[in-house]
């Protein structure tokens, strides 16, 4: 069992709120994670998988089957099968908190990005706190540089980090883009052709790190760009893709408006490419932006709460991969190089005296951390991790 930063998490929101929604990708061990906080809590909890029809047919009525457990904490798993339980679950809460009920009622499971589930529980507001569960990150294997490296190539998806073999490993990735392209992106948006968005994702995969251009994606596929903009969206709403925006910044310089996208696991990126192991990767020309994506993930999976993440890039090609806006109002300059000797281009410098961060960092592939410069460090992605957690 590898323990989870979530875990305290959710467990400090349960002790605050009635309810608390744990958001993140299927198969990242939110389930597991749900049984393990319900025994550190000491309770016997019930436990409702709504994918499943028995347990929604439990909940018929379901005001009158949930009054039944005001004394367990309940887990629906997968809410987003049953949207119209969330006004239900606000009387139920509104009911127990006249009665003394006021925290650690409901733990909701679901498979979509906050954003998207705070629409459909917006009758919960002020009664739910939320949580982003991601895949393993950099923190939470292993420090060696050997599980690091593994991490990287087979992604943090339990199952696919942990599998006896590369090519198990590869297999499990590849069933896990199948079952998603075939069962679960129907049940969020419109029915989209499961090859149609086969081959957007990959065609992502090859853009890793790029800026997103709509129009040349459309012309590939023979669909609209409007359309390439609905399913890119719906797989940031699913947690598979991320947009990382452009700093907005008062610089007078000419600045790109268009976000950079990338494949959120490195695992299933590599999976969408073929890729099967660290020895194809290394020669694989994603290679480069592989490492910066990885890097990307694992940075804000441990940054602080309300950090917004942008990058910055000039007409001109000045540039930072990765600018952090702490909470504070912090904001810190990171440039992704992959490689035992970081040296950061002219562009990072010009970019870094437009916008005058108060930090700079190198992260690289090397485990020491030494200074490059008077203002500049060079840093390894856990080294990074851990300052950023702390």
């Amino acid at each position: 069992m590898i323990p989870r930063r979530a875990f305290t998490l959710v467990q400090a929101a349960l002790n605050r709120q009635a309810a608390v929604a744990l958001i993140g990708p299927r198969q990242v061990g939110k389930t597991t994670l749900a049984h393990l906080i319900t025994e550190a809590f000491g309770k016997t909890a019930l436990y409702l998988d709504l994918e499943a029809r028995e347990d929604r047919v439990k909940l018929g009525d379901a005001a009158l089957f949930l009054r039944a457990y005001e004394d367990r904490l309940v887990i629906l798993d997968e809410i987003h099968r049953v949207p119209e339980l969330f006004a239900t679950l606000r009387g139920l809460i509104d009911q127990g908190r006249r009665r003394g009920l006021r925290h650690g009622r409901f733990l909701i499971l679901g498979s979509a990005s906050i954003d998207l589930l705070r629409q459909s529980g917006e009758s919960l507001a002020g009664r739910i706190a939320y949580v982003e569960m991601g895949p393993l990150d950099a923190l939470e294997v292993a420090g060696t540089g050997a599980a690091l490296s593994t991490l990287w190539v087979r992604g943090g998806f339990p199952d696919s980090y942990l599998a006896r073999s590369d090519a198990e490993s590869l297999a499990i990735r590849d069933d896990f883009i199948r079952t998603y392209l075939e069962r679960d992106v129907p049940q969020f948006g419109p029915r989209i052709p499961a090859e149609t968005l086969e081959r957007l994702w990959t065609m992502l995969a090859h853009s890793q790190g790029t800026l997103l251009n709509a129009s040349r994606l459309a012309a590939g596929l023979s669909i609209s760009a409007p359309a390439i903009t609905r399913y890119v969206d719906l797989l940031a709403d699913l947690l598979l893709v991320r947009r990382l925006p452009p700093l907005h910044a008062n610089t007078g310089k000419r600045l790109v408006k268009s976000p950079k996208v990338y494949v959120r696991d490195s695992g299933l990126l590599h999976a969408l490419l073929g890729i099967a192991d660290y020895n194809e990767l290394a020669g694989h020309p994603v290679v480069g932006t592989s490492w910066e994506g990885f890097v990307v993930e694992n940075l804000l999976a441990a940054a602080p709460p309300r950090t917004q993440a942008s990058f910055y890039r000039t007409s001109a090609g000045a540039e930072i991969d990765l600018v952090l806006d702490l909470p504070g109002r912090a904001r810190w300059a990171i440039e992704i190089k992959r490689g035992l000797t970081p040296k950061p281009e002219k562009g990072f410098h010009i970019a870094c005296d437009d916008i005058e961060p108060q930090k700079r960092f190198v992260v690289y592939s090397g485990e020491d951390r030494y200074p490059i410069s008077p203002e500049l460090e060079a840093i390894s992605v856990r080294a990074m991790a851990e300052i950023l957690a702390t």
